[in-house]
């Protein structure tokens, strides 16, 4: 028997993990998307089995490239921009096969389906608290806008998990099913007589009614924040994952990620336009058993179709805790304070440790006093030293800090004016000839506005502003924010007066006169909504992506919160005696939500100032010009 004595051994390069990879060569035709060579799989093998994923494929793929002088040095340049993903398996992804608009129209369809569930819940809810389980105006109110709150603060956790150890699909699949959970508890209390109050008129006899209470009570949480705790993780992860899909670096892809935002508000638009009128009217006609139990099977559906697009999504690396990098940089620039900063830092080789499929971003001038986290005193550790990257990445978080807090109070108006214009809606009169209008089902207004101006804006509008500003996406997204911003302040102005001669009017008033305040919501919708998407997600690193959809939640989910804030400090400081807040009564007839609405607007008139101080002195981490047709390479991964 041959005991292989002189036989050469196979040189290391030359071994056979990522066979499939071989397979590349095969596919006819020579495209560089559809055919690789020896020497680029020869490059991406062994990056791949030390999963250093940017760095070292660059460098092979530039001595190699050199010998072949043209073709197969472009391909791998080509491709850097999409190291640092993978597939669902953890694979090397191919920008042929993974990503794009095929990837993206799973995560439509999940949008879609989400929102054909949640917006007329949302809208809906104090309706049903209010009318079935019989809590009064105020605590209604209270209860559906501390549950957006929690939604926001529970998207918070989606992208901490989703950024830091899981990838963004697969925290979906993880939480999605909580939401399928709650609504599904949801039915079974409104179907069974046992689990919720009498039945009764809480408008005709307030005092008759029982309020549910005890383990009743409980069930009904329970249910809402279930529901919550899988929207959040969910809706903190779709827009982030539906960008990674889509290569900013890419000028092919780059226009088609701005494009991404626009038909994801709308996405939310559709599915909120055909919940409005399915979802409203099996809850009001059918009942709320099967109009809770229709949304469980929906987000069944939802995410079963959005498993179907796992072998065609590009996933990120999760490259860590971006908390922990961000309290790492702190603490350490607090213990060298009384350092000086040198001209040139000297870093630590703790860089170099790193995975090289994380993001290397360039210093910057900006808050030098934490450029000290970067001083070496002879100590290495995270928690002695940081890299450039780390204090780059909390610059950022400290340089969108104040815009998220002045969006924050500038969106208070949002909840406040969906709320309660719900209820205003619900003691008008709701006749259109012969057909009785859920009052829920004016929030089509705006959502056929969004409908409708959303695809004018990204098809002809954008176009239009983008020869004449010079910016990717027609204006600013910080100037997108501030025309929404404006027309919250109207919204709330014009909702003083029509309450104001709603409570004058001889006869009841008519449903409609609802429809200026909602239209002007819509034009909010339109501006603010994708505009502070896209703004967190553009100025975000890549390692934080998720962190910053969830900022977009949190404000907000925070503005529900100061919303509810608002309601209490109004009604503590009207209450006179025995007689109640402005809004305390039972029935809004007795309330004074005319004059609780200019407060509002003043309201946000000042955040609005206050907005754009901060707007007008923020500096975009990236260009928002036009990206030019030069293929550009991130510097810090060569």
């Amino acid at each position: 028997m041959d005991s292989g004595e002189g036989r050469a051994r196979p040189h290391p390069a030359r071994r056979r993990p990522f066979r499939f990879l071989r397979h590349k060569r095969r596919v006819v035709g020579r495209h560089r998307w559809r055919c690789c060579s020896r020497t680029h799989l020869s490059a991406f093998t062994p990056a791949c089995l030390r999963r250093e994923w940017t760095n070292q494929v660059c460098r092979q793929g530039t001595q190699q490239g050199a010998s072949n002088q043209e073709g197969e040095g472009k391909i791998l340049i080509s491709t850097m921009s999409i190291i640092g993903f993978v597939d669902w398996r953890g694979n090397p992804i191919s920008r042929g096969v993974h990503g794009g608009v095929n990837a993206a129209w799973f995560i439509y369809f999940l949008t879609v389906v989400a929102n054909i569930v949640n917006v007329p819940n949302m809208l809906n809810m104090v309706t049903y608290i209010h009318g079935t389980m019989h809590m009064g105006v105020s605590s209604s109110a209270t209860t559906v806008t501390n549950v957006l709150g929690a939604t926001s603060g529970f998207a918070m956790i989606g992208a901490f998990l989703s950024d830091s150890y899981i990838t963004r699909s697969t925290t979906i699949l993880l939480f999605g099913p909580l939401e399928f959970l709650g609504y599904g508890l949801l039915a079974l209390q409104a179907y069974l007589p046992s689990l919720r109050p009498p039945a009764c008129n809480i408008e005709a006899e307030a005092s008759n009614c029982k309020e549910v209470h005890g383990w009743n009570a409980t069930l009904l949480y329970a249910a809402l924040y279930i529901s919550a705790l899988g929207d959040g993780c969910m809706r903190a992860c779709m827009p982030s994952l539906g960008a990674d899909q889509f290569d900013h670096e890419d000028p092919s892809e780059s226009h088609q990620q701005s494009s991404f935002f626009n038909w994801y508000t709308f996405g939310i638009s559709f599915g909120g336009f055909i919940g409005l009128i399915l979802i409203v009217w099996l809850q009001n006609d059918k009942g709320w058993d099967i109009g809770f139990g229709v949304c469980s099977i929906l987000i069944l559906l939802g995410l079963l179709v959005f498993a179907l697009g796992l072998p065609f999504y590009r996933n990120q690396i999760p490259e860590g805790s971006p908390l922990t990098r961000i309290l790492q940089v702190l603490v350490v620039a607090f213990r060298k304070r009384s350092l000086e900063l040198p001209e040139k830092l000297e870093e630590a080789q703790e860089r170099s440790a790193e995975p090289d499929f994380i993001e290397v971003l360039p210093e910057t001038n900006s808050l030098k006093f934490l450029d000290k986290a970067c001083i070496n005193r002879g100590k290495d550790g995270a928690w002695s030293l940081c890299g450039t990257t780390k204090v780059e990445e909390t610059k950022i978080v400290l340089r969108v800090l104040p815009l998220f807090i002045s969006s924050m109070i500038g969106y208070v108006s949002n909840p406040i004016l969906f709320t309660f214009t719900v209820q205003q809606g619900g003691i008008t009169n709701t006749r259109l000839g012969k057909i009785r209008v859920p009052p829920a089902i004016l929030f089509i207004i705006p959502i056929i506005f969004q409908m409708v101006m959303l695809p004018i804006y990204d098809q002809f509008l954008v176009p239009f502003l983008r020869k004449r500003t010079g910016y990717a996406s027609g204006i600013t997204h910080l100037q997108r924010v501030g025309i929404g911003f404006a027309s919250i302040i109207l919204a709330s102005v014009i909702a003083a007066v029509v309450e104001r001669k709603r409570k004058e009017a001889a006869v009841q008033m008519s449903l409609f006169w609802l429809t200026p305040q909602f239209f002007l919501l819509g034009v909010s919708d339109v501006t603010s909504f994708p505009g502070l998407l896209e703004f967190f997600n553009s100025e975000a690193p890549r390692g934080m992506k998720s962190i910053a959809a969830a900022l977009f939640w949190g404000v907000l989910g925070l503005s529900s919160l100061l919303a509810t804030f608002l309601v209490q400090i109004v009604n503590r400081v009207t209450r006179h005696g025995r007689r109640g807040g402005w809004l305390e009564a039972a029935s809004l007839n007795n309330s004074r939500l005319d004059l609780f609405y200019w407060v509002v607007a003043v309201v946000g008139l000042l955040a609005f100032l206050n907005y754009l101080y901060w707007a007008k002195r923020y500096v975009y981490r990236h260009d928002p010009r036009i990206v030019t047709n030069q293929l550009s390479v991130n510097q810090g991964s060569l």
